[in-house]
């Protein structure tokens, strides 16, 4: 199971494919915002632009979940979920990858990495800073 791709979305989808993490930002007020959508939430006009993100980010929050998810070979175990605080402003979702699920902690430092869809999109992801893959 892959993520759809939408009309808003595909800024973001397209840079994927180059392994660059963009975000919409509102043209009005310059704000980022997270996820893609056809207005910007802070004026619920339809003026976005999208710029490149940095890449970087922290650990919010994480949960390790034992159970296997839509698309996940259950020979691969358990994964972590983590929300993601990035420098931009905004905090996104994703999982962790590149170290055990239980050693995934708030506060730890990560940089974004790329699982390949069938379609040539890229999933980005995020890994410790210190153990990048």
């Amino acid at each position: 199971m892959e993520p759809p791709e939408s009309d808003h979305g595909t800024p973001f989808w397209d840079a994927t494919r180059d392994e660059r993490l963009m975000l919409p930002y509102s043209t009005a007020t310059g704000t980022p915002f997270w996820y893609p959508r056809e207005v910007a939430p802070d004026t619920l006009e339809p003026g976005v632009e999208w710029r490149e993100a940095s890449g970087d980010g922290t650990v919010y929050a994480v949960s390790v979940q034992h159970k296997t998810g839509p698309g996940r070979d259950p020979d691969d175990g358990p994964y972590a979920v983590a929300l993601i605080d990035l420098p931009e402003g905004v905090r996104i979702m994703s999982n962790v990858v590149g170290c055990h699920p239980d050693d995934v902690v708030c506060g730890m430092a990560v940089r974004v990495t790329w699982h390949d869809l069938s379609d040539g999109r890229k999933l980005p992801m995020f890994t410790p800073v210190d153990q990048e893959v």
